[in-house]
């Protein structure tokens, strides 16, 4: 059979390479925690245990018990920097007889521009929620956020080229949430999820020859999907305990794929395809915090969040695919501490740190969404602007660990002309600083 006829196989196999990129667009570690002011300025520390609108994304029961009507709104500038170095990368080109049978692969290195400076893109975040007591036990609310939400942007030279050129996801979760005082110390909560993805996902595909032109692909997806969120509060005179778990969602995207730019024998697999289809899960997490009022003016915060990546264990996809892409992500978790200190009636002040271990794996890692280990160090404070309105301000300071980039790849994987690129990359020099500013209102 000759490659000409093999082309819709070649197609299906940039499909399956073209969702496979888009398991790390969406599900990597690259999880924003940036949906409140208040919360940012101690590292997200103690917002499963704290109350009002501000925390009712982390814990529906935080509006339990709310006498006035409340608010929040909160803007996060993300500023990422860091370096995304070849050390090495190589792809392997097949190579054919006089008769056009394939004998092998010959490695070169994949060159390109060696060095691709601050692929992430600098961004904005909004995040709001607002929240109203309908008796003095039970108040309703609804929060907007974009817990994963990105850009990456690599020039179209650069060596990441056949794993990553552009990735640009947006998701907006909407939660309308209960909150149920049961006792005088005993709140609970529960809400549903309703999450909107959209994606954009591009990269270069190799001709077979060096000496030609990269060809390109690229992958559009969308859905709505729907997952929930459960909470109790533990309140006493001096201390609160808060335990929520925010479910995994199943994610299930519709979209097209366009493939340009092959020559030769691949030229008939430029195709295009309507309504290719992806499901994958994204993790759970069970959120344990606590603030402890050590004086007056003090008080500590400690959080700790457990996510299930390992539920993200494959992308499964749909005709005319039916196959399913294997990710090995492993369970992680982070661990956070922090302070409020009251300076005046009006004045609170914030500090906190949290440490966040990645879900990625040596030897799995790639560059469409690089991500480590981390530390956050945080400072913030709000200021009580009338007796119903304050202002939240916060900073960040994230750095990453330097870490490999070495998933392995292959495009037109399973044909004869499957062209491995044995990725060979480090993260370095990687570190972001996070600004945040917000607002809340009582009413």
């Amino acid at each position: 059979m000759s490659l000409r006829t093999k082309a819709p196989l070649l197609a299906v196999s940039a499909l399956v390479s073209a969702f496979g990129f888009a398991s790390t667009a969406y599900a990597d570690a690259f999880y924003l925690q940036a949906q409140s002011a208040r919360g940012a300025g101690r590292a997200f520390s103690g917002e499963a245990a704290d109350t009002g609108a501000a925390s009712l994304w982390w814990n529906p029961a935080a509006i339990a018990g709310i006498r006035d009507g409340s608010a929040t709104l909160s803007a996060t500038a993300i500023l990422p920097k860091g370096d995304v170095v070849d050390n090495g990368t190589i792809i392997g080109r097949p190579t054919f007889s006089a008769a056009g049978q394939p004998t092998g692969l010959n490695y070169t290195p994949v060159g390109g521009n060696g060095t691709s400076r601050d692929p992430i893109n600098k961004g904005v975040v909004p995040s709001g929620a607002i929240a109203y007591p309908l008796t003095d036990r039970i108040a309703i609310g609804v929060s907007v956020t974009s817990p994963f939400s990105f850009t990456t942007n690599y020039e179209a030279n650069s060596w990441a080229r056949y794993t990553a050129d552009k990735t640009r996801l947006r998701t907006i979760d909407v939660q309308p949430s209960i909150g149920i005082v049961v006792t005088d110390w005993l709140r609970v909560g529960a809400a549903l999820n309703v999450e909107y993805t959209d994606a954009t996902l591009n990269n270069a595909l190799p001709n077979l020859s060096a000496a030609l032109p990269d060809g390109f692909q690229e992958l559009k997806g969308d859905g709505w999907d729907f997952g929930w969120t459960a909470g109790v509060q533990l309140h006493n005179d001096f201390a609160t305990v808060g335990v929520s778990y925010k479910s995994s969602i199943r994610h299930n995207l519709k979209g097209s794929l366009n493939i340009t730019g092959l020559v030769g024998p691949l030229a008939s697999s430029n195709v295009s395809i309507d309504g290719a289809k992806a499901s994958f899960n994204t993790p759970g997490q069970v959120i344990v915090a606590g603030r402890v009022r050590a004086t007056n003016a003090l008080t500590l915060n400690a959080q700790v969040v457990a996510y299930n990546w390992s539920k993200f264990d494959t992308i499964d996809l749909g005709a005319p695919l039916n196959t399913a892409i294997p990710e090995f992500y492993r369970d992680s978790w982070s661990l956070a501490g922090g302070l409020d200190y009251d300076v005046t009636p009006k004045a609170t002040i914030r500090a906190g740190i949290q440490r966040t271990k990645t879900p990625t794996q040596d030897g799995l890692r790639d560059a469409r969404v690089p991500d480590a280990d981390r530390w956050t160090y945080a400072a913030g404070g709000s200021y009580q602007l009338t007796s119903n309105i304050a202002l939240d301000a916060a900073a960040q300071y994230v750095d990453f660990s330097d870490t490999t980039i070495d998933r392995v790849t292959a495009a037109y994987a399973g044909t004869a002309v499957q062209t491995p690129i044995i990725t060979n990359g480090l993260l370095q020099n990687a570190h972001a600083v996070v600004l945040s500013l917000g607002g809340r209102m009582t009413f």
